[in-house]
């Protein structure tokens, strides 16, 4: 393994970019780094080395509704902080974040991009407005053309699996969207604002797409009842939550259909022991909730296997 020790001013593309076959481990110093992130390696670790992971924060501006020199939009996967696209990546102890703004001023405005097969994040920080965090691989079709327009529009769709850990995640609208199969276990997952925490656009087929174990639905200045826990970006999203905290910004219907009634018999979302004053009895009727029997089958162990 390669280790790399980086100070602010310090370039995390280009030593994440030297690897020669090796798994490569960087390792931050407190301070704020300036920079558009882009890796397209496997076995790469980034740790923050401060006491939290506010002390190392990663941070950039891009944002969706930026006029490029060619008269085109950036879009929403060009407007990212942090790109990571790889297998066995993992990231640790430290904050991304895109500081544009709110969404109905500058567009979606993503944080983190990450794609691949078992990615980690443990002890991280993800913020920003519309669009905060996005799981890989992109949609099999986008619904308007250039939709997709970013680093990975070419590439192959292969599902990966991601893993978050103790995390923080905030944003206000689909502020964790995307295709591949998560877990997500002791994450606060914070609404800045009325809208979707999550928007799942997991492939027809696949028997899981976000699962949130024991998180906390929290808020930053949300009204109550303004904030759902999730829509489906594409027909058969799915997500889980598993004995999660709501606070009160979550709607009584808990979550949304994006006027997709024709698919309700084709995403999946559900509910196991929720508690908070975001829980509720009335939900939305295309709601399920697994019995105690069906617990194993999202056990961490089993999503992620």
């Amino acid at each position: 393994m390669k280790i790399f020790d980086l100070k602010p001013g310090m370039s995390i593309s280009n030593a994440a970019s030297q690897t020669d076959g090796d798994a490569v481990l960087l390792r931050l110093a407190p301070g704020i780094y300036r920079e558009k992130v882009y890796i397209r390696n496997s076995g790469v670790s980034i740790i923050g080395m401060g006491d939290d992971p506010s002390d190392v924060v990663i941070e950039w501006d891009d944002y969706a509704l930026f006029m490029m020199p060619d008269g085109v939009k950036r879009g929403t996967f060009r407007s990212y902080t942090f790109f990571i696209k790889g297998d066995d990546n993992r990231l640790e102890n430290l904050s991304v974040k895109n500081t544009s703004g709110p969404g109905n001023k500058y567009g979606q405005c993503i944080a983190l991009f990450a794609e691949g097969d078992r990615f980690k994040a443990v002890n991280c920080i993800f913020d920003s407005f519309q669009d905060t965090l996005f799981t890989g691989p992109l949609p099999l079709k986008e619904i308007e053309p250039g939709g997709f327009r970013g680093p990975t529009e070419n590439d192959e769709r292969i599902i990966g699996k991601q893993y978050y850990k103790k995390c923080r995640i905030s944003g206000d609208v689909d502020f964790i969207f995307g295709s591949s199969v998560c877990f997500f276990e002791e994450c606060d997952i914070v609404s800045k604002g009325p809208g979707y925490c999550a928007a799942p656009s997991t492939y027809e087929g696949c028997e899981y797409g976000y699962v949130f174990s024991m998180c906390r639905f929290i808020n930053e200045g949300c009204p109550g009842g303004s904030a759902f826990i999730a829509r489906p970006w594409r027909d058969y999203g799915r997500a889980v939550l598993l004995s999660c905290y709501l606070g009160e910004h979550i709607n009584e219907k808990g979550f949304h259909d994006w006027d997709k009634t024709s698919a309700h018999d084709k995403f999946y979302f559900a509910e196991y022991g929720s508690y908070g004053p975001g829980a509720s009895e009335n939900r939305a009727d295309f709601v399920h909730f697994p019995d105690d029997s069906s617990l194993k089958f999202y056990s961490k162990d089993k999503v992620l296997s």
